[in-house]
């Protein structure tokens, strides 16, 4: 059952998702919204114009201790390949992020309402960047959503071989010493999966997510 979302801040029960994983539709972007919504295993994509919230069963997630290293990129990184770094360009991810050309994919979802309400949720402290350089380059990296022991990624991008991978490989590292038990990658990439990341039953999403927010 497809719900329509007005001004009252609410969320549909995730049972009520389509087989696709959509939920709802409409509503707005606001703080507040988007903080429940990530809270109830809830995340948004864009239409155009038109907030769409999803909520897909089975949920694609990475236990950051099954991460999967390649060789070559053990290698990269013992090598120092890149310089990395975390919340220091915020913005400028979001902005590769929405105007990377992406394969099988005709435009980006994130518009400017989207970059707008992920910037002010970084100035709360709970968006997060990991970014990685060349020569003084920003050439990759990532955001997402950090609540309590999850880390709930949006998007990443890569100007250079290897570098989305760099950014997702180190900033794991970091999330694995920090305590976060698992990271929410949100529907299938075989990108990552190459990283570790699996399918889970939306159930034991959620479990995991009531445990650890």
């Amino acid at each position: 059952m497809l719900h329509i979302l007005t001004e009252k801040l609410w969320f549909p029960p995730a049972e009520d998702a389509m087989s696709d994983g959509l939920l709802a539709m409409g509503g707005d972007l606001n703080t507040d919204r988007l903080l429940l919504a990530y809270k109830s295993g809830i995340f948004p994509w864009y239409d155009n114009d038109l907030p769409l919230w999803w909520h897909p069963d089975p949920r694609f997630v990475l236990f950051p201790n099954e991460l999967i290293v390649s060789k070559s990129m053990k290698q990269l990184i013992k090598q120092k390949a890149f310089q990395f770094t975390t919340n220091t360009a915020f913005e400028a991810v979001i902005n590769n992020c929405k105007t990377i050309s992406r394969k099988d994919q005709d435009g980006t979802w994130i518009n400017e309402d989207v970059k707008k309400a992920y910037c002010q949720l970084h100035k709360m402290g709970v968006a997060h960047s990991a970014e990685v350089w060349s020569n003084g380059k920003l050439v990759g990296g990532l955001y997402g959503i950090r609540l309590g022991k999850i880390f709930f990624g949006e998007s990443m991008f890569s100007n250079q071989s290897n570098a989305s991978k760099y950014a997702f490989i180190q900033y794991v590292e970091i999330l694995k010493k920090e305590g976060v038990v698992m990271i929410d990658c949100q529907v299938y990439t075989s990108h990552l999966e190459s990283l570790g990341a699996i399918m889970i039953a939306r159930n034991e999403f959620m479990e995991i997510l009531k445990s650890n927010i």
